[in-house]
């Protein structure tokens, strides 16, 4: 690591221009890469076509709403001299629009802004949370400051009354099906026990509980884990991104939930769309369990549509690589060998299929009739199917990719309207969203 001066009285240090040289001499590089495998290219791909199937056009397509779920952060520099500082700010949001307001635009020459504006229709949540040297309230650290905010975060929104908090005991406890008792938490955030038992009973009015060795304040928020990764010292920049697919989903829940208990019909009129895969990473991956259960409930005693897409990544690159292979109207399924030879190095495992700790989806390729690809998670209820996927595992399928190629949106490659629309309604760009914010955190922060 080179040296950096920060009274600019001395000059920066740069790294070698030649010690690479020791590097490509050394024989202990030669042999480990030489040991190297990568994926194999499109060249030798041999489309399985067991796994392929044509997309059948329903005769009377059931979605007659959209929900759209996207998110995104910037970290912002609160104080750049010695302590230095930083806060990250948070914006996600559900876009919902009705399907028919999206189709009579394609027939009208002009578009009204007052037809767009109802496309625009988002329900906004916004969130602050500490990420290097700066204390919230009256807490003792950094890593009981993320807790606080966090929790508080879930207990004031949407509303004191109807908040997240109530929706992650309903997923917790699977108050949707068969109610459990418990839950395990993998550590006390305060003095480290493992394997805490929270009782459901046990919990407070407010879904708190002490820790049965330290008594310390348990949160009911802290089984995603966070104070795990993060550490007073390096911060918590390295869970921003965990922190951000976790609250996509929390909002995913939170408006499931209020249509089961306002007006359960409505879920089988509705497509629920997200922003990259259905998983959950790093330390809220368990939450994957949960959100397995409830994708399995609702599709045996309801009906609900839930797709995830992906933008960016292997799957997407091997995808556009292939697209010629697939024929139009048509998917392919992505089995855990498929996967393994051709998109992700390593050897598959019938034990541990693809994803199987993460994800409570399976991903599938889908090409359009006019050439689109798109890489997609659909929920399956279990992890094994990726072993031996077949058509029928995927609940709605056919209705759902007739909905997607619906949904085209011609502003990016294989992108959707919803997503395309979500992203530019809540997203924090670099310049100048970073820079206000930074601004009014420096002016705000007492």
């Amino acid at each position: 690591m080179t040296y950096r001066s920060h009274s600019g009285r001395k000059p920066d240090e740069y790294a070698s221009k030649a010690s690479h040289g020791y590097v490509i001499q050394d024989p202990g590089v030669v042999e480990f890469l030489k040991r190297c495998h990568l994926p194999g290219d499109e060249e030798g791909v041999d489309l399985p076509k067991n796994r392929l199937f044509p997309i059948e056009t329903p005769s009377n397509n059931p979605i007659k709403f959209v929900v759209a779920i996207d998110g995104g952060y910037t970290d912002v520099s609160v104080k750049k001299t010695y302590p230095s500082a930083t806060l990250a700010f948070f914006q996600f949001g559900a876009l919902f629009f009705k399907i028919s307001d999206l189709e009579g635009l394609e027939h009208q020459p002009f578009i009204d802004p007052s037809d767009m504006e109802r496309l625009r229709s988002i329900e906004r949540f916004k969130f602050s949370f500490p990420t290097k040297n700066i204390n919230f309230d009256s807490e003792i650290d950094l890593i009981n400051s993320c807790r606080r905010s966090l929790f508080d975060f879930f207990r004031l929104h949407p509303a004191p009354s109807e908040n997240f908090l109530e929706t992650l005991r309903w997923l917790a406890f699977s108050e949707f099906d068969n109610p459990q008792s418990e839950y395990n938490l993998a550590s006390c955030p305060i003095c480290g026990k493992r394997d805490i038992s929270i009782k459901k009973v046990a919990l407070s009015k407010d879904l708190t509980l002490p820790c049965p060795d330290c008594h310390g304040v348990i949160f009911l928020t802290d089984i995603f884990r966070f104070h795990e990764a993060i550490d007073n010292e390096l911060g918590a920049g390295g869970v921003l991104g965990y922190l951000t697919t976790l609250l996509e989903q929390i909002v995913l829940a939170h408006f499931i939930r209020s249509i089961l208990q306002t007006k359960p019909a409505l879920l089988s009129q509705t497509i629920f769309i997200k922003d990259g895969p259905l998983a959950f990473f790093g330390q809220t991956a368990n939450m994957h369990k949960s959100f397995r259960h409830l994708m399995t409930f609702l599709q045996g005693k309801h009906q609900i549509f839930l797709v995830g897409i992906e933008k960016s990544g292997s799957f997407v690159e091997y995808a556009n690589s292939i697209q010629s292979k697939i024929p139009q109207n048509s998917v392919l399924l992505l089995d855990n060998d498929y996967i393994y030879k051709y998109i992700v190095p390593g050897k598959a495992n019938p034990i541990n299929p693809y994803a199987s700790t993460s994800y409570y989806g399976a991903k599938l390729i889908f090409r359009a009739d006019d050439d689109r690809v798109y890489v997609l998670t659909l929920p399956v209820p279990d992890a094994k199917i990726v072993l031996n996927p077949n058509k029928a595992d995927f609940h709605g399928l056919d209705v759902i990719l007739h909905n997607v190629r619906k949904l085209k949106c011609d502003m990016y490659e294989s992108s959707l309207v919803p997503i395309a629309l979500a992203n530019k309604l809540v997203s924090l760009a670099n310049h100048p969203s970073a820079v206000i914010l930074e601004k009014f955190a420096k002016e705000t922060i007492g």
